[in-house]
């Protein structure tokens, strides 16, 4: 029986240059000239520093164009509020999405006849045209995630 799995992963080599590119942008830009705006990733996600809140905002999307120069979706990218950091500074913590989520992947098991397997789907059809069905369903739904579809077994 034919099948694919449907999973949802970044590239985290390419978010690496990408984060690296806007930095070096973020050191060499004249307005961010004495802000200490820093990107800086870690288990927990991508941690953006910098001296007031505009800077900051100014800082993702810098990082949100050198993401899509890389190739790197948008979607995987959950950023939360920016927080008051010590010394004058604001903190904000970019959190990246891996994997689809249980509730995501239970409204996608609902559109279309799937087994959820962790944080994948397992789709199965009688043919090709099914899966073909399938993908094309799954790519016209809006699930907040960028999702790749993989394994496919014939």
């Amino acid at each position: 029986m034919p099948s694919f799995d449907v999973v949802s992963k970044v590239d985290l080599m390419e978010l690496d240059n990408a984060i690296n590119t806007a930095r070096k942008e973020l050191g060499t830009r004249y307005d961010f000239r004495g802000t200490n705006t820093d990107l800086e990733r870690k288990p927990e996600g991508i941690v953006l520093r910098s001296s007031d809140e505009p800077r900051a905002v100014a800082a993702l999307t810098v990082l949100r164009e050198r993401m899509a120069k890389r190739g790197v979706s948008q979607k995987a990218l959950d950023p939360k509020p920016v927080e008051p950091a010590g010394g004058n500074t604001v903190r904000q913590l970019i959190l990246i999405k891996q994997g689809i989520e249980t509730e995501t992947a239970k409204k996608m098991v609902k559109a279309i006849k799937a087994q959820i397997q962790g944080d994948e789907l397992r789709v199965t059809g009688k043919n090709r045209d099914d899966l073909q069905g399938a993908i094309g369903f799954l790519r016209k739904g809006d699930y907040g995630l960028d999702l790749q579809f993989v394994n496919f077994r014939d």
